[in-house]
């Protein structure tokens, strides 16, 4: 049996979001692929965390094959680039909606850098 899903959208059974998070070779950061909601959030917000105390001056997260991110995920990525004692943190090729929830929510958070 299917799990439930709204109407017009994709069937997903519990735990089947997936997201994969690896460090980036050659530089302090990481790398996420598949998607960012409710369901991946617990590893979002731990490679999060990780990130943050692997933090020197600057740190990259490349997003080039994520799919989506909630409003719940870019809060976890603003609120850890503003707890960092110094430096910044560069998203790179973010999904589209990133962007626009930073611009939103967090106007002028100079402690993250979207490079698309």
């Amino acid at each position: 049996m299917d799990a439930p899903h709204a109407v017009g959208g994709p069937r997903v059974a519990p735990g089947r979001a997936a997201l994969e998070v690896s460090p980036l070779p050659g530089r302090t950061g990481i790398r996420a692929r598949g998607e960012i909601s409710a369901l991946t959030r617990p590893s979002w917000e731990q490679a999060l965390s990780e990130l943050a105390r692997r933090h020197a001056g600057v740190s990259y997260v490349e997003l080039s094959d994520v799919a989506f991110v909630d409003v719940a995920g870019v809060s976890a990525l603003a609120v850890t680039a503003m707890n960092l004692p110094d430096g910044r943190v560069v998203v790179e090729n973010p999904p589209p909606q990133l962007p626009r929830v930073l611009e939103m929510f967090w106007p002028g958070l100079d402690r993250l850098e979207v490079a698309l």
